[in-house]
């Protein structure tokens, strides 16, 4: 027994033989972190989906989800991608919005019964008003621009004192509160391709008094998107430039809006 033991300890001390075993080690190591990364990029998740189209305002039920696998990675860059069916079932499909047939569920897609019967006036602060800014399918850049996004307002004009060209952004972190097409429609809240027609704002009242100057003196106001990260970081409304702001003080006569 001894010398046996004595053995295993001359190949333990063994130079050639510490350097296998420790090869052998890392090989296995690393055979273990890659069978665990492959596992969690390539094991895939069950996600509700949507069974038919589902507009909005309407209430999901148990019978309007249905279930596909998709690839754990893709749900890493997506978060907000609803995975659970609780918090589904028995919400609603949210205003402005419409959920395709086989599409996933996002959160900001999703509203309590609650939600959904506030109108978007209700949540206007005091001093602030509606203004509604027409627009077409260029203007709205082939329709990206929904309800609670953030935009800027550029205007495009011509400065009555220099007889120059101006275009510059005017007011920034508008929030979008409406797209509705010509007949006074949400256009997000089916599948119908609804065209738009005119966006609504909630700017100030002093705001309002401007933009309403700007359009009877002929300027054009233009809606600016931004990025996601630009609607999340939520911004308060405020001018962008004080040479436009005094520009439109100087059209600006009370009388001329009577």
């Amino acid at each position: 027994m001894t010398g046996l033991i004595n053995g295993i300890r001359k190949i333990l001390v063994n130079r050639n033989t510490i350097t296998i075993i420790a090869v052998l080690a890392g090989v296995i190591v690393l055979w273990f972190f890659y069978n665990m990364t492959l596992e969690n990029a390539i094991n895939p998740i069950r996600v509700p989906v949507a069974k038919r189209t589902l507009l909005a305002t309407e209430l999901i039920t148990v019978d309007d989800i249905e279930y596909v696998e998709i690839n754990k990675s893709f749900l890493n860059n997506a978060n907000d991608v609803i995975t659970s069916p609780s918090l589904l079932i028995n919400y609603y499909v949210n205003n402005g919005t419409s959920i395709p047939q086989g599409a996933m569920f996002y959160k900001n897609q999703i509203a309590t019964r609650a939600e959904i019967s506030k109108t978007d006036f209700d949540n206007i602060p005091d001093g602030y008003t509606i203004y509604w800014l027409p627009v077409d399918m260029e203007d709205t850049y082939a329709n990206s621009i929904y309800p609670g996004d953030k935009i800027d307002l550029w205007i495009y004009g011509t400065d009555p004192d220099t007889n120059k060209k101006i275009y510059d952004e005017f007011i920034n972190s508008i929030d979008v509160l409406e797209v509705k097409d010509s007949d006074g429609l949400n256009v997000f809240d089916d599948a119908a391709n609804r065209t738009p027609s005119r966006l609504s704002f909630a700017v100030t009242d002093e705001m309002f008094t401007y933009l309403n100057v700007l359009d009877e003196r002929g300027y054009d106001i233009v809606p600016i998107p931004r990025n996601k990260m630009y609607t999340v970081a939520g911004k308060d409304v405020s001018y962008s430039n004080d040479l436009l702001t005094s520009l439109v003080e100087s059209l600006y006569q009370p009388t001329s809006l009577k």
